[in-house]
């Protein structure tokens, strides 16, 4: 009896790593599934509608423009040239994707997390101040400062920012685990929603008086 017992939790454990197995995207099943907004060009399903792999060409794997600055002219002083699935359709399906970063002195990639994705940066111009806070209830900030050839790691959903403490231009290559890992900025989220959030919520949220949620809600 004890060994039908083991073998019955171990086929237990199986099925709940099946289970859990399951839960993740599914392996594609061909070499490549390049992304088509009309569904009556896509053949294969495997996320998105994809085209007939025989009328693939090269420029579905091709993007060109990463050589070239972004506009920084903004409030926040830095622009993220992305290349994911939307811009490349050749992405879809490989978990991937990259974006560039450009900074103005004392420009702010503003604290924001990516809910598809992890990120691995690579600066290459510049001084960054670059970071991350852990989740609830530690809140634990890692932080480092950055220059031309350092690499730093963002994990999977974190809530992170880079900010360029030099007086001269900054530029950053980042890849993302994700096709199209999505980016929330949480400053734009929380006072910047359609509708806007009820400013009672915020003001009990972040400790203050309703005119500041409302000056800053008008910002954005």
């Amino acid at each position: 009896m004890k060994g039908i017992h083991s073998i019955l939790i171990a086929f237990s454990l199986l099925a709940l790593a099946c289970s859990l197995a399951s839960a993740s995207d599914p392996s594609p099943l061909q070499d490549f599934c390049v992304a088509v907004k009309d569904i009556k060009n896509g053949v294969f399903v495997n996320g998105k509608f994809c085209k007939d792999p025989k009328l693939a060409v090269a420029e579905d794997f091709f993007f060109s423009g990463l050589n070239k600055p972004g506009n920084t002219a903004n409030p926040v002083g830095s622009n993220v040239t992305m290349v994911n699935v939307d811009a490349l359709p050749g992405l879809n399906t490989l978990g991937i994707s990259l974006v560039r970063i450009d900074y103005a002195p004392n420009g702010v990639n503003p604290p924001h997390t990516h809910p598809r994705g992890s990120e691995i940066l690579l600066l290459v111009q510049g001084t960054l101040l670059v970071g991350f806070v852990t989740s609830n209830t530690d809140n634990r900030l890692f932080t480092k400062i950055l220059n031309p050839g350092d690499v730093f790691v963002f994990p999977f959903g974190m809530i992170h920012f880079q900010f360029n403490i030099g007086k001269t231009a900054a530029v950053a290559f980042a890849g993302l685990s994700s096709q199209n890992a999505g980016v929330i900025t949480i400053a734009n989220a929380v006072f910047g929603s359609n509708p806007p959030i009820n400013p009672d919520v915020l003001t009990k949220a972040f400790q203050l008086d309703k005119n500041t949620v409302k000056y800053l809600q008008s910002r954005f």
